[in-house]
């Protein structure tokens, strides 16, 4: 069974802005072996819906959304969760699952904090 993963991100009218995304794209293909993919809410391509049509031309039957995202604000709360369901109904036999905010992790919050004490060694 294909799994994919979606990393979601906000969008923004710099293309700029989308490098940190693309290498974390790029990273992840190398450590996972099924499809990855970008997905913005707004301001850039491709959305959530054009992202999973394409995961699951690929093949996939499992696709986990993860939001890029610092904490859970109005767009996670209100605007992911529908999102995600017109997903579902387009593709009722793929299982579409979404985690919590990737900057909500303990892990993520540990490594922010050792980049940040990186910061202050001379």
């Amino acid at each position: 069974m294909a799994h994919g993963i979606i990393l979601f991100g906000h969008g923004a009218r710099d293309a700029r802005w989308k490098a940190p995304f693309e290498r974390l794209e790029a990273l992840l293909k190398h450590a996972h072996p099924g499809p990855v993919s970008l997905a913005f809410l707004e301001l850039m391509d491709p959305d959530l819906p054009a992202a999973v049509d394409s995961q699951v031309a690929q093949g996939c039957e499992r696709i986990t959304v993860i939001p890029v995202f610092f904490g859970q604000g109005g767009h996670l709360r209100r605007d992911l969760p529908e999102i995600v369901e017109q997903c579902r109904s387009s593709h009722p036999q793929v299982d579409i699952r979404c985690t919590g905010a990737a900057g909500e992790d303990e892990g993520v919050l540990a490594a922010i904090i050792d980049f940040c004490l990186d910061q202050t060694r001379d």
